[in-house]
């Protein structure tokens, strides 16, 4: 693995994949946790076939692929079909991103993970958490806006997920998204040189 990885999370609409493809405009890895959950559950994915065995052909759409809005309502209506989810799933999704944050070459890597602070798995393998935070309305109409789900709806992916202020708690550094996208590169320049900057003592240490 990466000598200094930089967990990046945020709620659901914050804004993690801007902050995410900020990032990677500098040239750094990322590493995108909720990427590798679609390859992973796309049409011949490496774990459609137990999840199909878990829950039954009825979650596969018609492309093949798991049908995420199904499997969405199963989840919610039933805790227990999220924890034979997450045990099929995590694990994969666990080995890959060790996987692919090892083989970057950038400076430092950008492990991008949604759910990072209720996973002490993640939080372990990181040196820095940066969170992606904005008011909790601006979450809410952007998830809409991009979705189609009702307020309902994300008010309850909300509840299921840390609250902002648990997020903002573990975090070392937080980047507000509550302004245009020019205000939030700005953020990502300075952390970036940050990032430089201590990911290069790091190096320097382990000569």
């Amino acid at each position: 693995m990466s000598a200094f990885v930089v967990g990046l999370t945020g709620g659901i609409g914050s804004g993690k994949s801007a902050a995410a493809a900020c990032f990677a405009a500098r040239g750094i890895a990322v590493v995108d946790t909720d990427a590798i959950a679609r390859e992973l559950t796309a049409a011949g994915g490496a774990a459609m076939p137990a999840l199909v065995a878990e829950f039954g052909s009825e979650i596969v759409a018609s492309d093949g692929a798991l049908d995420r809005g199904r499997m969405r309502r199963l989840v919610f209506a039933d805790p227990a079909a999220r924890g034979r989810l997450e045990a099929i799933l995590h694990p994969l999704i666990g080995a890959l991103a060790d996987e692919r944050c090892r083989d970057a070459v950038s400076p430092y890597v950008i492990l991008a993970v949604p759910l990072l602070v209720e996973s002490g798995s993640y939080r372990e393998r990181c040196q820095r958490i940066v969170a992606v935070d904005c008011p909790e309305n601006l979450q809410i109409s952007r998830v809409i806006a991009r979705s189609g789900l009702s307020e309902t709806e994300v008010r309850a992916i909300m509840a299921a997920q840390a609250s902002r202020a648990q997020r903002l708690a573990a975090a070392d550094d937080v980047l507000d998204n509550g302004g245009d996208l020019h205000h939030l590169e700005i953020q990502v320049a300075d952390l970036h040189r940050k990032y430089l900057r201590l990911s290069s003592q790091i190096a320097k240490a382990n000569c």
